[in-house]
């Protein structure tokens, strides 16, 4: 993305976070006033989420970091993909499932794992939980590169994940099988090229605030898709991408904020169709078919549910009031909100229903 589009693409955002009506605060710090007559200083204290708990719950379990190498490619200044992996405390690493988080632009593993508090999870339910970190040396702002599917770039990416998956799986004897990914506003861009290009890895996505895939090529291109939705028909996009005689389908979550000014939430509905056609529960005119809608109001968010033989397969949330932020996240960390219902535990409720078939040598590594 060039540096001018980037300043608009970045100025939006910061108009996002620094309204104050329905936005996602900055974490701040609030002094706190000496007692009167006191000679103390006045002591910074953070400010506290609404959403508890704080970071400090979810450092029970064991914190790493590390390097995983990347392949080369031309043009590519980075060699090494950092990241992040929680393992929960007393958990069982044999079979264990591993759920991919991608953080957005501007972002560090350390804030989206407070914002989305998703360790915690991880603590409650035996999960692991690994965190991908772009480098600034790719993209000054750590953006991942959804809208270059290039070996340099967007689908390089892509791979770099895949194989740092591949090792931790063997490494640590996580279930290939219960391998999940997630992603927020370019995070989800990424996510949806893993999906494309790489879905034997993977037993579902969710995508939170994520732009329709398949239509840019450029940074222009991508702020044209992100503030307007996919000019093309979203189904034609993905008949482009993928055979539909070969393709494994892949399940889908889909959450977005009706109130979203950095990725249109027309962007949401033209995912859900995108991953409709992916999964085969639509023809190439986008009508359902060999499954069943059911749209139900919860607090604060409309979801429709499309199933096949009962099952959830692709599942779209429109969040009433949030802009582009992480759904009923820690208030005090850019791009989480505490609006709305808690986008971690409807990610993990519906990872938790699917898993993939996968070949016995990677099952048994």
């Amino acid at each position: 993305m060039t540096k001018s589009l980037t300043k608009v693409w970045l100025g939006g955002v910061k108009r996002m976070l620094t309204s104050p009506s329905k936005r996602a605060p900055r974490a701040v710090i609030d002094v706190a006033a000496s007692p009167a007559g006191s000679d103390a200083a006045s002591v910074p204290t953070v400010r506290e989420s609404r959403v508890r708990p704080r970071a400090a719950a979810w450092a029970a379990g064991k914190w790493t970091h590390g390097e995983h190498p990347m392949a080369p490619a031309a043009g590519r200044l980075v060699q090494l993909l950092s990241y992040g992996l929680y393992v929960p405390p007393r958990a069982r690493r044999r079979r264990m499932p591993l759920v991919v988080m991608l953080h957005g632009c501007q972002q560090t593993i350390d804030e989206f794992a407070q914002g989305t508090r998703m360790n915690l999870l991880a603590d409650q339910h035996g999960f692991a939980v690994l965190y991908p970190q772009q480098s600034v040396r790719a993209h000054a702002h750590g953006c991942w590169h959804w809208y270059e599917d290039t070996e340099r770039a967007g689908r390089g990416e892509a791979h770099a994940i895949v194989s740092l998956v591949d090792a931790l799986v063997a490494e640590h004897g996580f279930d290939a099988s219960r391998v999940y990914v997630a992603g927020l506003s370019a995070g989800a861009g990424l996510a949806s090229l893993l999906a494309v290009h790489c879905p034997e890895r993977f037993a579902a996505v969710a995508l939170h605030s994520g732009p329709a895939f398949g239509e840019a090529n450029s940074g222009i291109a991508a702020m044209d898709v992100m503030r307007r939705g996919a000019r093309q028909d979203p189904v034609e996009l993905v008949d482009a991408l993928v055979e539909h005689g070969t393709y494994p389908g892949m399940p889908a979550l889909i959450v977005h904020g009706d109130g979203d000014h950095v990725v249109a939430p027309k962007n949401a509905d033209q995912l859900a169709t995108e991953f409709l056609r992916l999964n085969e529960l639509v023809d190439r005119r986008g009508a359902l078919r060999g499954g069943e809608r059911i749209e139900t109001h919860e607090p604060g968010a409309l979801i429709r549910d499309y199933r096949r033989d009962g099952a959830s397969v692709v599942r779209l949330c429109h969040v009433k009031g949030l802009d582009h932020a992480w759904a009923g996240g820690d208030d005090t960390v850019p791009f989480h909100s505490a609006v709305g219902p808690d986008a971690s535990e409807l990610v993990w409720s519906f990872f938790a229903s699917h898993q993939r078939t996968v070949a016995a040598e990677r099952r048994t590594a």
